[in-house]
């Protein structure tokens, strides 16, 4: 391995300009000769290699004489999927452990070695059961193969996925929350510990291999979808009833102080969390779910709402009403949240029409109007209750021409600032029965959108992304816009080619409002900025990157938004600020207040 890096170090001194296509080439003339696979070099193979190099054998790294311009080149050139950090956060998923779920809808898959509603062979599902839906085991293994494939993992977005997350016991949430600080604060030395609770899962009995869990949980799976079980009786039965499990669960536990020294920790660690997202139902959210969610370091919530038509909610089992929804938005706009939603279309009982109907009303009602959507169709999964009207011809997939004239019109309709974060879930095709199979269905309906000539205005196809921003042609858009509770400010930095560079949310919360609930942890004359976002691929914590990241945009955002807030008569601003950016609002003279950080105007 060491022949080829050295070769590509030297062809990188003289000048040659070694780019993919080279790579190629150089990695093909030193594989001519080799005839056992397993020794032949790969790209994926270098990084790792180098790394480890420099970590573990310093003198012989040193030998190599590498300065850090030449170390930037090789790591751009090695770095293996770029677009995971141009958006400007390394983003680590990971997922809480098997359990029971509150509700129990017709298309939801039931999984019983997952937590309601994914399946094991989605990849964020299949590192988890890997790692025994440890969190720290999750976010340690995620964090080196980030470092490995050369992507900067300083500043980190964790997302949570597991259905309902008030449906798992508080204690348990405040542990999970705690080990994944633990994790990036321990960051990729982690090693030994990681080692000792691998042990510690399989002395109990816990496996993570895929014969074994398979065999754990298929009987009980077989019954649950001959009916003779619910989803969360077969829950209940393996889980619940298991010795391993629960000797796992009598240490899964954590107080708020606990958490709160981890917390403290990754204000100045390596790696920071710069973002902590959580899902659940409109239903499960009031001030104390919210408040909880703030001292865990919560910024976004991610909220089913599917659809907001009563009619079709009730014939998809799932019972929530529309005022429940109203409310959560409403709570998580004046907490602060950022408000992520999920929405489908090709529901049983709905129509292409009647979706395209629903979500214009999702992103233009005052009611709703979210920051960030997951749009993605509907599909037929084995064991769902959906079959039945499947085979029975009650429900169909929408042809492929029906699926893109739909998602199209919705994407056209989706406000600037409206972010479209996915159109497909992560289920494999083999998983699918009916329904879109294609990966690239966003692709498609940009590709439609684009030929009939109608204009994309929601954020994700606006990203500047790793190319490098123009501060010179950039320029600074207020788009305002009424929800029921708060006057909007979306800040955005463009260029003349309508590319974001970033972006604030401001909130401005009307004082009835504020009034309206009880136990809110903001005051009436306090503004909210909700979200600061800057584009460009990831720059090193007090450093420079190669995107827009470190040029004073986000401060010159902040800056905007207090005069605007100022403006309009506000005597102090918020800052719903992540653990690992309070260090930042601190050197724009945002003071720690309980939940957020503040600042007078």
């Amino acid at each position: 391995m060491e022949d080829i890096l050295l070769d590509i170090l030297q062809r990188l001194r003289n000048g040659e300009g070694v780019d993919g296509k080279m790579l190629e080439n150089v990695l093909r003339s030193h594989n001519r000769n080799k005839i056992d696979n397993a020794t032949h070099y790969s790209k994926k193979r270098l990084l790792p290699f180098y790394l480890k190099t420099k970590e573990t054998d310093p003198e012989r790294w040193a030998h190599w004489n590498i300065d850090p311009a030449l170390e930037k080149q090789l790591v751009e050139l090695l770095q293996m999927k770029p677009r995971r950090t141009a958006s400007g956060v390394a983003t680590i998923t990971v997922l809480t452990k098997p359990g029971t779920c509150s509700s129990a809808c017709l298309y939801c898959p039931n999984d019983l070695r997952m937590p309601k509603s994914y399946l094991a062979a989605e990849p964020a599902c299949q590192r988890a059961e890997r790692n025994c839906f440890d969190p720290y085991l999750q976010v340690a293994s995620r964090l080196r193969a980030l470092t490995q494939m050369g992507h900067v993992t300083d500043k980190v977005e964790l997302i949570v996925l597991g259905g309902t997350w008030n449906d798992y016991p508080e204690a348990y949430r405040i542990w999970f929350v705690t080990e994944l600080f633990r994790a990036l604060n321990e960051g990729i030395h982690a090693d030994e510990s990681s080692q000792e609770r691998r042990a510690f899962y399989k002395h109990i009995g816990i496996s993570n291999r895929v014969e074994d869990l398979e065999s754990f949980v298929g009987p009980a799976q077989q019954d649950m979808y001959a009916g003779a079980l619910s989803y969360n009786q077969a829950a209940m039965l393996l889980y619940g009833r298991s010795v391993a499990w629960q000797e796992a669960a009598a240490l899964q536990h954590a107080s708020l102080s606990d958490l709160e020294a981890q917390q403290e920790a990754n204000e100045t660690a390596a790696h920071r969390v710069v973002g902590l997202v959580v899902e659940t139902r409109p239903d499960a959210i009031d001030c104390r779910s919210l408040t909880l969610l703030r001292r865990l370091g919560c910024t976004k919530v991610q909220v089913g709402i599917q659809s907001l038509d009563p009619r079709v909610l009730a014939l998809n089992d799932r019972r929530i009403e529309e005022g429940a929804i109203h409310t959560s938005f409403e709570l998580l706009r004046l907490f602060g949240f950022k408000i992520h939603a999920h929405f489908m279309v090709n529901l049983y009982g709905s129509s292409p029409e009647a979706d395209k109907r629903d979500y214009r009303k999702f992103v233009t009602d005052p009611a709703y109007l979210p920051d960030e959507v997951k749009l993605y169709p509907c599909a037929l999964v084995t064991g769902t209750g959906l079959c039945a009207h499947y085979a029975d011809g009650s429900w169909h997939p929408y042809s492929e021409n029906e699926l893109i004239e739909v998602l199209a019109e919705d994407t056209v309709v989706t406000p600037p600032f409206v972010r479209i974060s996915r159109m497909i879930r992560d289920i494999s095709a083999q998983d699918i029965m009916a329904g879109n199979k294609k990966v690239n269905l966003r692709q498609m309906v940009e590709r439609d959108i684009e030929q009939s000539q109608r204009l994309i205005s929601e954020i994700r196809y606006r990203e500047i992304g790793i190319e490098k921003a123009d501060l010179q042609h950039l320029a600074l858009q207020d788009v305002a816009y009424e929800t029921t509770v708060s006057h909007e400010h979306f800040l955005q930095w463009v260029s003349p080619a309508n590319e974001i560079a970033g972006f604030l949310r401001l909130s401005l919360p009307q004082a009835a409002s504020v009034s309206k609930y009880q136990d809110l942890p903001v005051e009436q004359g306090e503004a909210m900025i909700r979200e600061v976002h800057v584009y460009g691929k990831v720059a090193h914590l007090h450093g420079t990157g190669t995107g827009a990241q470190h040029l004073g945009l986000g401060r010159q955002l902040v800056e905007e938004a207090c005069h605007i807030a100022r403006a309009n008569g506000y005597e102090k601003i918020n800052v719903i600020s992540s653990v690992g950016t309070r260090e930042y609002y601190r050197s724009l003279d945002f003071a720690d207040n309980g939940l957020y950080q503040q600042k007078p105007l």
